[in-house]
């Protein structure tokens, strides 16, 4: 057995024991009560409106550097390329370290499973499963929050001299990366600050700062994002964003079925 087939079948196994520890432990949850409360309409606008500034809502293609550090000092480094269309479906192709390439993640809905050449049958995961550092693969994979979660306005702040929104979020049900976020968004151009999030408990699990603001795909968006583990300090992930462009991505590219063809 080569060095190769060994990494990826032991990749695999420590997502089947459960190694790979998800973000949010399974737990039963509050989604119920949060269908219940009214509408926050002037929450929901601003949540969408950032949305679409940190992503196209067309079809769109990037890639993503993650850069790990601990206390300072550079670990891993990871690289990715993201097929999206739509909020609802997405392809994560992990190009970098190579002994993991060809490795894919594909989201429908909220549904996601992890295809790799050496194994004949995808692998269901969980959105909240750490995939590298502090991400997590629903932080790659999904980053609708107007549809992931009911937004509440609770205040503003002044935020790096900059006047936010403060917004409160509940996940809309268990298949969700998070159970809750803190939401800080600008109030003059509608742009994401920072965000924090947190289990069920009420536990802080990290924080995620949104900067170096530069035109990708038509539109000014976040190129760096800072994610700092609250839980082990000095754990920090860094994802930078380039070459994001529109891009006609058919439906048929996200089945089961092409990504095996892939492989």
């Amino acid at each position: 057995m080569t060095d190769h087939f060994r990494s990826r079948r032991k990749f695999l196994g420590m997502f089947a024991s459960g190694l790979l520890a998800p973000a949010i432990a399974p737990s039963a949850w509050a989604a119920e009560d949060a269908a219940e409360a009214p509408v926050d309409e002037a929450a929901v606008r601003i949540v969408t409106k950032a949305d679409e500034i940190r992503f196209p809502r067309d079809s769109f293609q990037t890639e993503i550097e993650v850069q790990n550090f601990s206390d300072g000092q550079p670990g891993e480094t990871r690289k990715f390329r993201i097929l999206s269309r739509g909020n609802e479906n997405t392809i994560v192709l992990t190009l970098e370290p190579v002994s993991e390439r060809g490795q894919a993640l594909l989201m429908r809905g909220r549904d996601l499973w992890i295809f790799m050449p050496s194994v004949s049958q995808p692998v269901r995961l969980s959105l909240a499963q750490r995939l590298t550092g502090q991400v997590a693969n629903g932080d790659l994979a999904r980053a609708n929050f107007a549809g992931d979660y009911t937004p509440i306005l609770v205040g503003t702040e002044v935020l790096d001299g900059i006047n936010a929104h403060v917004l409160d979020l509940t996940a809309v049900d268990r298949g969700v990366t998070y159970a809750k976020v803190k939401y800080w968004v600008s109030e003059k151009d509608g742009r994401p600050l920072k965000a924090e999030f947190f289990a069920l408990s009420g536990r802080l699990l990290k924080s995620c700062r949104y900067e170096e603001f530069r035109e990708l795909a038509g539109r000014v968006r976040p190129t760096r994002l800072v994610m700092e583990d609250a839980l082990k300090k000095g754990e920090v992930s860094v994802l930078s964003y380039s070459n994001m462009v529109l891009q006609d991505l058919p439906e048929r590219l996200f089945t089961r079925e092409y990504l095996r063809r892939l492989g």
